[in-house]
């Protein structure tokens, strides 16, 4: 049977939704308004006020925020309750530029973690579950987010954060960990390390895994469930919407359910900021219903993928996100032809690599090139030059085809490309593109 966090909610007549968001949706834009003076401003330049907002119809009458809005705002320029209201902040772990930080009320913690306890309980997790999170804590959103959602469904929780991996083995086999909450990558090595200590998938005591923090592929799923013997569950999340739990998988694997209560979702073109229609691709926009200390309105995730509200046998009623295909700033555009490295991963993944790589581009005499190296399995490691050669030459074949543009691949020994413990850096970039 269907076990739910908060049934009524999780399940609610789609109609019904969208009045609850209508209704918040009002109460928001008058919030912000009122409270941050830069959001104001934006509203001012577009002619719009709050009363021109009378529910989730107009919305796109209202102007997108974007990842440079808040590197402009940083670091209280967002804000919109006073500072002695709020209880903690997060941040992004992005690399360039001003990092992003999130503030939250004990309202906005107390909402975050429902949405983290739904997910929780949507992979199969009850208070009977040991659940251990080794996303990383700290000023990360994936630690603090599970951890939390965790207390509230009452798993015995294992605050191990990321890294040791020696000793998160040693606590999951003695404490029978039972659902494993951490990065892809990191739930591939913890897999990785425990066959090369001598373990087989049955031999730990893991039925779930909530991966996200990072792009990953449905073969890279099937080999993590193969490899640790559990269901492998997606979690989304943003740091700017708050963290992990905006959307989750139920059992059903097909596509992450939006805790619409809290956000709502739009797809818009990436170029001209156009809302497209249900099932077409494009960037993912949110709208933050019930945050009080840092409400963003249309927020640019520059994520790609597609929405659904086609019905789930769970039971669940909230619109689905499919599985990010890439982001609209993630994406390489090499000799003109736009790259995802997730498709990169998906041939190696088909072929029979292991998602171990790493994506190097560079510019020679004004012509872009595209390097791919890629781990060997042990049992792939062959005698003879002629034999790897052959097997790169293949793998570049089968790249290609992908993408229509060949890149040099270079097969490398096991261990040789550097494991993350958080999330993994895939691409190195090393072209002059901007001065």
């Amino acid at each position: 049977m269907e076990r739910y966090f908060q049934k009524d909610i999780e399940t609610m007549p789609v109609e019904k939704i969208k009045e609850l968001q209508s209704e918040k949706l009002v109460k928001q834009v008058k919030h912000v308004y009122e409270n941050v003076p830069y959001y104001r401003n934006l509203m001012d330049k577009k002619g719009v006020r709050p009363e021109d907002i009378h529910g989730i119809e107009d919305l796109h009458k209202l102007p997108f925020i974007s990842k440079s809005d808040l590197r402009e705002t940083y670091p209280y320029g967002m804000l919109a309750v006073p500072l002695s209201d709020c209880v903690r902040i997060q941040s992004t772990s992005g690399t360039t530029g001003k990092r992003v930080i999130a503030y939250y009320t004990q309202h906005d913690i107390e909402l975050w973690e429902d949405c983290c306890a739904r997910a929780i309980v949507a992979a199969g997790g009850t208070k009977e579950d040991v659940l251990q999170v080794a996303y990383g804590y700290g000023l990360f959103t994936g630690g603090a987010g599970l951890h939390g959602g965790s207390h509230k469904v009452g798993c015995l929780t294992l605050p191990m954060s990321s890294g040791n991996t020696e000793r998160q083995i040693q606590f999951m086999l003695d404490l029978k960990s039972t659902i494993l909450c951490c990065t892809p990558s990191y739930a591939a090595y913890i897999g990785e390390t425990l066959k090369e200590q001598g373990y087989k998938p049955e031999d730990n005591s893991l039925k779930a895994g909530i991966f996200g923090a990072e792009p990953w592929t449905e073969e890279m799923r099937r080999d993590i469930e193969k490899a640790l013997g559990i269901k492998a569950y997606d979690i989304y999340g943003l740091t700017e919407t708050s963290g992990p739990g905006v959307a989750f998988e139920c059992k059903e694997q097909k596509g992450m359910h939006i805790n619409e209560d809290h956000f709502i979702a739009e797809i818009i073109d990436p170029d001209t900021g156009e809302v497209l229609p249900e099932g077409e691709k494009g960037e993912l926009v949110f709208t933050s219903l019930d945050k009080e200390a840092f409400p963003l309105l249309r927020y640019r995730t520059r994520d790609i993928c597609v929405l659904s509200r086609e019905k789930c046998s769970c039971g669940r009623t909230f619109i689905r996100m499919a599985k990010p295909m890439g982001r609209s700033d993630d994406m390489l555009i090499i000799r003109g032809v736009n790259v995802f490295p997730s498709q990169i991963e998906t041939v190696l993944l088909n072929e029979g690599y292991a998602p171990n790589y790493r994506i190097e581009v560079d510019r020679v005499n004004n012509t872009d090139t595209l390097d791919v190296f890629v781990e060997l399995l042990p049992e792939q490691l062959s005698d003879t030059t002629e034999g790897i050669v052959k097997m790169e030459k293949a793998l570049s074949a089968a790249i290609t085809t992908m993408l229509g543009i060949r890149p040099a691949v270079h097969l490398v020994p096991p261990k040789t490309i550097v494991r993350s413990e958080g999330k993994a850096v895939r691409v190195i970039d090393k072209r002059k593109l901007h001065d």
